[in-house]
């Protein structure tokens, strides 16, 4: 019963498959092979966007950073939210890539709203040259609680972003989610709503490692293209990002896995509604949940071997009606009846 993270879930078959097809004979090196072309050319046809840029990178520190660097001088702030992942949980790699930008924290949450953007925005004196100067709006989808911006949420952000003649960047590490739970298109969900940039995820959902670095704004391709290489994340045989993230969008395998992972959420979801002493953090909209639940209770699920992410602790001392918060992640290949396990431990039946 494996609920820690969905990066912890194994890679589709159909995924390995490519990659075993593509490590065949020999290919031109450094995304200059017809595999790379051809996932380029369907990304540009799954996003409307038959002008955008297209990068592959590995992880998605590397997309997120890398993609930013692209969008920020070094003297810039980028407005994100205190729990954003590019906040919390890379090790100040946009910083880093960025050449020193700061960033600065939007609300109190995970989604900000247009008048926190606007106060945040207006909070840096345009033009002062004893501080930082406006940057990027960056924004997270699905977001770091579970939660999904709605697509007039999205315009209001991107149109407060627009006044200030902000660009605003995506971290879509669960874009696939989030596009299922909306019921959209990736046009809608990106440029259309004003997003300039995109780190479009794949290892979330099934892929062994590649994500897609895209903006719908071509005049910035070369800038990252130098930006990649020089920060080692440009792939020699590059031809293995490529078969990945081709296998991935071939017949709507990306969207299947997603809506599997969202479908499971769900009925995890379900079965806590009925556990005694389970509150809920946010409302699950896509694969992750947040929840508290008794010490006592957290006990017993890890006694029977459940895994996931206890975010309060400690576990073995302290009240056992104590209630201590969890992330519960779902990914594609969790079995139903894993699922239905927990939840009749969790209840203590």
């Amino acid at each position: 019963m494996s609920f820690k993270s969905d990066n912890c879930g194994p890679a589709h078959p159909a995924i390995i498959e490519a990659l075993t097809t593509a490590n065949q004979g020999f290919a031109p090196s450094y995304g200059t092979d017809d595999l790379t072309a051809r996932t380029e050319a369907r990304l540009r046809d799954i996003f409307e966007a038959p002008e955008a840029s297209v990068h592959l990178v590995a992880t998605g520190t590397a997309a997120n950073s890398l993609a930013l660097s692209t969008l920020t001088q070094p003297w810039q702030t980028i407005f994100c939210t205190p729990l954003a992942h590019i906040h919390t949980d890379e090790c100040h790699a946009p910083e880093f890539y960025t050449g020193g930008a700061k960033l600065s924290l939007v609300g109190e949450g995970d989604k900000m709203t247009p008048e926190a953007l606007q106060t945040a925005i207006e909070g840096w004196t345009l033009g002062d040259v004893h501080c930082s100067q406006r940057g990027p709006v960056a924004l997270t989808q699905v977001t770091e609680m579970g939660r999904v911006y709605s697509l007039e949420e999205l315009a209001a952000l991107t149109q407060t972003a627009a006044r200030y003649d902000l660009p605003v960047h995506l971290d879509g590490a669960r874009f696939a989610n989030a596009l299922v739970a909306l019921d959209c298109t990736p046009a809608e969900m990106t440029w259309k709503a004003g997003i300039d940039a995109v780190s479009f995820g794949g290892t979330k959902n099934g892929c062994l490692g590649v994500e897609a670095v895209i903006f719908f704004n071509p005049a910035k391709a070369w800038e990252f293209e130098l930006r990649r290489k020089r920060a080692a994340h440009l792939f020699s045989k590059h031809r293995f990002l490529a078969a990945q993230m081709l296998a991935y969008l071939t017949d709507d395998l990306w969207l299947d896995m997603a809506r599997a992972a969202n479908a499971k959420a769900a009925r995890l979801a379900e079965g806590l509604r009925g556990v005694p002493d389970c509150v809920f953090l946010a409302e699950p909209q896509a694969n992750m949940i947040f929840a508290t639940l008794p010490r006592a209770t957290h006990q017993r699920l890890m006694r029977g071997g459940a895994h996931y992410g206890l975010n309060q602790g400690p576990l073995d001392t302290g009240a056992p009606d104590e209630p201590l918060s969890m992330r519960l992640v779902c990914d594609w290949s969790i079995p139903e009846d894993a699922i239905d396990h927990f939840v009749t431990l969790a209840k203590g039946d």
